[in-house]
């Protein structure tokens, strides 16, 4: 898998070191966007669970398997259990940022 964190790794045939960079102000900028990047790819990849819920709460209410008030209710809990996870995301991005840029 490829990463953009800045490793190099370096082989002498017995060993493999993984030479850390310099964590200068653009450095840490750097790492604060990936940070970013993996936290806006967690939040669509949950978005896209809700998508998938949503449909198959759909797709029993079509099915005459569940009535529309139970359909609405669940889909608002699964709203509710989205804008929970997000939240939280969303806290740990901002620690995780503030933690990269501390000197």
């Amino acid at each position: 898998m490829l990463s953009d964190v800045g490793i190099n790794p370096v082989n002498d045939g017995i060993n493999i070191r993984l030479v850390m960079p310099e964590l200068n102000e653009a450095r840490r900028k750097d790492l604060c966007k990936l940070a970013k990047a993996k936290a806006e790819d967690a939040r669509v990849a949950v978005r896209n669970c809700r998508r998938d819920a949503n449909n198959a709460i759909k797709k029993l209410e079509k099915d005459k398997e569940i009535n529309e008030d139970e359909s609405k209710s669940k889909q608002k809990l699964i709203q509710d259990k989205t804008d929970a996870v997000i939240a939280k995301l969303d806290h740990i991005a901002d620690n995780k940022e503030k933690e990269i840029m501390q000197v």
